[in-house]
């Protein structure tokens, strides 16, 4: 990697970023080279291989902008931390698991599933479940990446106290962050609504597999695309013929141990938020469009108490009016070249 960054050094790249990812050690952060050095590599052997120098000045403005907002980052965290930080869909796309808005915060899929709705409809239960079926292979294989492992690192340094997240993946569990709060739970369970029976996700997805044998040899076919928090768009006609599962215990139904839209967090949830909201002097959100009231509601709260607040979103978000800094970059770039930055 070495001739890498003598060669941008070359091209007159910021010295911190070299330098940074020189003294990086990519087996404590378990995130092997890095994505920014590959960028790198990327940018230099396209260069290369298409004889032209102009490409260098974007690729140096690019490189230096990137640099510039790592630093930012790394400086705010050094300086207010342990901070608290928020996570939402954008650091988790990079693992392969969709995000539900775009860059405007409009829905890029249907709506999910309303908590109301799942309860009291055998159809809405039975296509639930059929989806998530499917769904579950996806989101079963996802595995943390940089933007989770550097977020990891940074709380093993002491610049983080508390990760309250709006996904229900556990990549960053997986990523061994250890303060985490699912603010709308996770999907590595499901529990009976009537007996309060806990199931591990992963035994359940046998258990339909199980039970549903031809149905799962046939459903490929007519599944068009991945949806977010482990769900997949199967034509209504399929997930007619799908068996859901039920409690083997008492036979009631089974729902995933995550928050659906229309439905209340519970107060234990709130608790530990609120714990975490209190412990901290500044707040890092990473790759959410707040949307989401629960979201938003910690933004506003720190902006209130007139402490620092740090957005690093893609695209635009509900706390933009309000007195925040905003960084527009890929967590999944941006963040492990701060954690290099705070060695």
């Amino acid at each position: 990697m070495l001739p890498v960054f003598i060669n941008l050094a070359a091209t007159h790249q910021p010295c911190d970023v070299i330098d940074a990812f020189c003294g990086y050690n990519p087996n404590r952060a378990k995130i092997g080279p890095g994505i920014f050095a590959d960028w790198c590599m990327t940018l230099q052997s396209e260069n290369s291989v298409k004889g032209r120098t102009t490409g260098h000045s974007g690729s140096s403005r690019a490189l230096a902008t990137l640099a510039s907002d790592a630093r930012v980052v790394a400086d705010f965290v050094a300086q207010h931390g342990p901070v608290l930080v928020l996570t939402g869909a954008g650091i988790s796309t990079a693992s392969g698991i969709p995000e539900y808005r775009d860059i405007d915060g409009n829905w890029k899929h249907a709506k999910p599933v309303q908590y109301k709705d799942f309860i009291e409809s055998a159809e809405v239960y039975q296509r639930y479940w059929a989806r998530s079926a499917v769904g579950w292979k996806t989101m079963g294989r996802a595995r943390p990446n940089a933007g989770h492992y550097a977020l990891a690192e940074l709380e093993q340094r002491g610049h983080v106290s508390h990760l309250i997240t709006q996904n229900v993946d556990r990549l960053h569990a997986q990523a061994q962050h250890q303060n985490v709060v699912d603010l709308h739970g996770n999907l590595s369970t499901a529990s009976c609504l009537s007996c309060s029976n806990t199931l591990a996700r992963e035994s359940l997805q046998q258990e339909m597999e199980a039970q549903n044998p031809n149905w799962f040899a046939s459903v490929p076919q007519t599944t068009t695309e991945q949806k977010p928090d482990g769900d997949a768009w199967i034509a209504a006609r399929a997930t007619k013929h799908f068996l859901p599962p039920r409690c083997p215990t008492c036979g009631g139904k089974l729902k995933p141990d995550v928050v659906f839209f229309g439905e209340g967090i519970p107060q234990r949830i709130i608790s530990a938020a609120l714990r975490a909201q209190e412990q901290a002097g500044a707040l890092l959100v990473v790759g959410s469009s707040l949307i989401v009231f629960s979201g938003f509601r910690i933004v506003r709260d720190f902006c209130a108490r007139q402490l620092p607040v740090i957005i690093i979103n893609q695209g635009k978000t509900r706390a933009d009016d309000l007195p925040v800094r905003k960084i527009v970059h890929d967590a999944n770039e941006l963040l492990p070249l701060t954690a290099s930055l705070t060695q």
